[in-house]
């Protein structure tokens, strides 16, 4: 038996909701950027777990497997079988990475949700979607270096998630504005997770704190009444950007330029490098794309795309 599953990209935070949101994407060209794991027993004489890792970006992971988190997957899955008296099996894995380390595209939460759930698929889901979500979080959390949701949850299950970690539920899908384009940008330089989570300050004035809930509590009004006006007036990151903007090439200019243009919001995806702008007209989208590509993208490596939301998340392929 063999198993062959794609992880999605995703914005994290999406500006106003920061480690609470995120939000699952699809290039509109059709190509799968994300990651492809592929599960399949070992034969008899094996006897070991293998990994095969390749892919557009795979240069950039460790060498030594043992330090690949989809190899601590496999035996975090193992564990999790054990717990419930079900017996596991040596397997070969392969992983297909076509997104960049660091890039703020949700690539650890794309390569942790591709191999938990294709080992689940493979050993015909022993486990729920809340059980799920739980290893995901506790294994992308090794890489981030903090355990939240915001990329995880819309990459497994699509879509925009609110995360609320209720007792019975980790995160809620709200109401999107399916008419609207999400252009991303990826300049290609390093922005590591852990950095920009330490550049943060470790507590909120009284004034900042009231301003987020506002946009947030705001923000979700706005989807359930569809009211496309307030929500992205109300979408501003009023948490991050402010320290992280630094890091990033020439984001307030980008930013300036964008909303010029027409575009109903710009933003830093999840800790960056990554920049989206939210734009329901495609000719301001086609236009922010052809800027970014010109002035955001330090490198050949760098890309800009006109994405949908994917209302999908992981899935067998």
């Amino acid at each position: 038996m063999s198993v062959k599953v794609f992880a999605p990209i995703s914005i994290g935070n999406v500006n106003v909701g920061f480690d609470i949101l995120g939000l699952a994407v699809a290039p509109l060209d059709g190509s799968l950027i994300g990651d492809l794991v592929e599960v399949s027993k070992a034969d008899s004489v094996q006897q070991e777990n293998n990994l095969l890792v390749r892919g557009t970006h795979c240069d950039r992971l460790p060498s030594d497997k043992k330090q690949n988190i989809v190899w601590q997957c496999i035996f975090a899955f193992n564990r999790a079988l054990k717990k419930v008296h079900k017996r596991c099996v040596f397997i070969n894995m392969i992983l297909e990475k076509n997104i960049p380390n660091s890039s703020g595209l949700g690539s650890s939460a794309c390569s942790v949700v591709a191999a938990i759930y294709a080992l689940n698929e493979f050993y015909l889901r022993p486990f729920n979607e809340k059980q799920l979500l739980a290893l995901m979080v506790d294994l992308e959390a090794e890489i981030s270096g903090s355990r939240h949701y915001d990329n995880v949850a819309p990459c497994y299950l699509g879509g925009l998630q609110l995360i609320i970690e209720t007792k019975d539920k980790v995160s809620q899908a709200l109401p999107i504005f399916d008419d609207c384009f999400w252009v991303l940008a990826y300049p290609d330089v390093i922005v590591s997770t852990k950095t920009a989570r330490e550049i943060l300050p470790k507590t909120l004035d009284i004034k900042t704190a009231v301003a987020y809930g506002q946009k947030i509590a705001g923000f979700i009004d706005a989807s359930y009444r569809q009211d496309k006006q307030q929500a992205f007036e109300l979408l501003e990151d009023v948490i991050a950007e402010p320290y992280r903007k630094h890091l990033l090439p020439n984001f307030e200019m980008a930013k300036k330029i964008l909303m010029s243009y027409g575009c109903l919001a710009v933003g830093i995806s999840g800790s960056g490098p990554t920049l989206f702008a939210v734009t329901d007209d495609m000719v301001i989208a086609e236009k922010a794309q052809l800027w970014l590509e010109e002035y955001y993208i330090q490198t050949d490596q760098g890309f800009a795309k006109i994405c949908k939301i994917d209302l999908t998340g992981t899935r067998v392929v």
